[in-house]
């Protein structure tokens, strides 16, 4: 019998799925035929329900087009999604500033433009 902790964070899991899904604009359905998995057992992951193997969450995770890590990670089975958020915008900042192609000024824009998406999404809104 699974305990309250592994409840939730079934539950966690399965809302992150859904919400990449949708944002993936993918159907259950069109995620299943891409997955090779059923859609009711998909519905039943993302529901919380049931805590997909490893070899699902890679395959859900190529569906998604997201990196399996990630996914990994908020299954429990990997380091924190924060840590590795944080590391990417840290090579996507490297990245702007070491662009030959941006004027100073330009790099600066793009620089504060970058930080007040990421500063939003980590605040929730």
């Amino acid at each position: 019998m699974p305990t309250a902790d592994e409840d939730a964070h079934a539950r966690r899991l399965g809302e992150y799925i859904r919400v990449q899904r949708q944002m993936a604009d993918l159907s259950l359905r069109g995620m299943a035929e891409l997955t090779k998995v059923s859609n009711a057992y998909l519905s039943q992951v993302e529901r919380g329900l049931h805590q997909p193997s490893l070899r699902v969450l890679h395959a859900i995770a190529e569906a998604l087009g997201i990196p399996a890590e990630d996914l990994l990670a908020e299954a429990g089975l990997g380091g924190t999604a924060a840590g590795r958020a944080a590391d990417r915008a840290s090579t996507t900042e490297e990245a702007i500033r070491d662009d030959p192609a941006l004027s100073p000024e330009e790099r600066e824009a793009l620089l504060r433009i970058y930080r007040s998406f990421v500063d939003r999404r980590s605040s929730g809104a």
